[in-house]
């Protein structure tokens, strides 16, 4: 911790970015973008992580012109009025909800190929949300340390997946594309690159210091695109789209990417060790997301962070998802679909840049330097293809 104090916390900031974005999504991209192919999945990952990077350095400007402890609610009330505080608690609700439902399922599921089926799903979720809600409930710090060790935890796992699974790689299987599927995968996409929930807890965790949040966000948010990529060119290499138990399949049966593993190698080794993987990046997330909206609850409810309001705010943020979960288990990707194409999408599609527009062109909140450069132009651009995204899903869904 010292070094994280002498560095401004950067260090530790810029890990809770990387844990907060790479989570449930990662295990669902190669299911959602399969169908389109390789090479036109690296075009759609490098679109909606450059804009998702914009999203998050206009929400850090929206961050310096509000007190201290100030969340998304705060946000939009103060410059977007009563209408958009209610708005933002609609749809946050509805993402925290759907994220953490996700997250529920995921942990549950990597729990149950543990025990090899011995433990059923139902106790698996319940045991994953008992472990880690105590980690939340203990702080910003204690939430912090256990991420360095999830991280690590990803780290380790993930080079050695790469190393015992590059050979089984099938060239031919990447030449595959159809460009007519790319951008139906976006909603998954949105919700893999989110990391904006967290930023105004960064700000309070980092005491303030812009220029290093803003270091963390670009530094944070761009080790899970390499990550990505990597991941999507081993597991497109190895199930092929179409065929039984191919990445179709698993997204028809609401599977993550590492099921069909199971059915395509031979080596149990990789297998046991894309489940290690999984386990470390859900909960890495898990826990990350669930400080975030924590933080969220008690600054809209006006709750003290402490004594029977803490623990409200902890019952309030894992029995609801919990129950969701149990009731009805097989809407995994059904989850992250409506979480990236609706809730993240409003909230960290729409909301920056209109929230910007009304600091810097009405309110003249002029104090620090724009995060973001583009002035007018570069806003207006963000809400153009946000307003494309949020078109083409509601296309898709009905």
């Amino acid at each position: 911790m010292k070094v994280f104090h002498s560095f401004g916390h950067l260090l530790g900031g810029t890990l809770l970015i990387t844990g907060t974005t790479i989570g449930v999504g990662m295990l669902a991209l190669p299911v959602a973008t399969g169908p389109a192919g390789f090479v036109p999945s690296v075009i759609v990952y490098l679109v909606c992580w450059l804009f998702m990077l914009c999203s998050g350095l206009l929400l850090l400007e929206v961050c310096v012109w509000m007190p201290k402890d100030a969340n998304l609610i705060t946000m939009a009330h103060r410059l977007l009025g009563p209408w958009g505080k209610a708005v933002c608690w609609i749809v946050y609700l509805f993402l925290f909800l759907t994220v953490m439902v996700a997250h529920v399922l995921g942990g549950g599921g990597v729990l149950v190929e543990f025990f090899q089926g011995s433990l059923s799903p139902w106790l698996a979720m319940i045991i994953y949300v008992v472990a880690f809600a105590p980690i939340v409930y203990l702080g910003a710090h204690s939430v912090d340390r256990m991420n360095l060790i999830l991280i690590s935890g990803v780290a380790v796992t993930y080079f050695l997946f790469i190393a015992v699974s590059i050979e089984s790689v099938d060239l031919v299987l990447l030449q595959y594309s159809d460009w007519s599927k790319a951008f139906v995968a976006m909603p998954v996409l949105f919700t893999a690159f989110t990391y904006q929930v967290i930023i105004p807890t960064l700000m309070t965790y980092m005491d303030r210091n812009v220029k290093k949040v803003r270091l963390a966000i670009i530094l944070g948010s761009s080790i899970p695109l390499f990550v990505y990529l990597i991941w999507e060119f081993l597991i497109l290499g190895i199930v092929p789209v179409h065929g039984k138990e191919g990445l179709i399949e698993a997204a028809k049966s609401g599977h993550s990417a590492v099921i069909p593993l199971k059915y395509y190698l031979d080596n149990p080794k990789i297998f046991a060790i894309g489940k290690f993987f999984a386990f470390f990046t859900l909960t890495a997330s898990y826990v990350a997301l669930s400080l975030a909206f924590f933080d969220f609850l008690a600054d809209g409810l006006k709750v003290k962070k402490k004594g029977i309001g803490k623990f409200g705010l902890c019952v309030a943020i894992f029995v609801p998802p919990t129950i969701i979960a149990l009731v009805n288990p097989s809407i995994f990707l059904v989850a992250l679909r409506y979480a990236g194409g609706i809730s993240i999408a409003i909230l960290f599609g729409v909301f920056p840049p209109i929230m910007v527009w009304v600091g810097r062109y009405i309110k003249q909140y002029k104090e620090r330097h724009p995060m973001l450069p583009g002035g007018k132009i570069m806003l207006g651009v963000l809400l153009a293809l946000v307003s494309i995204e949020l078109l083409a899903d509601l296309i898709s869904q009905f």
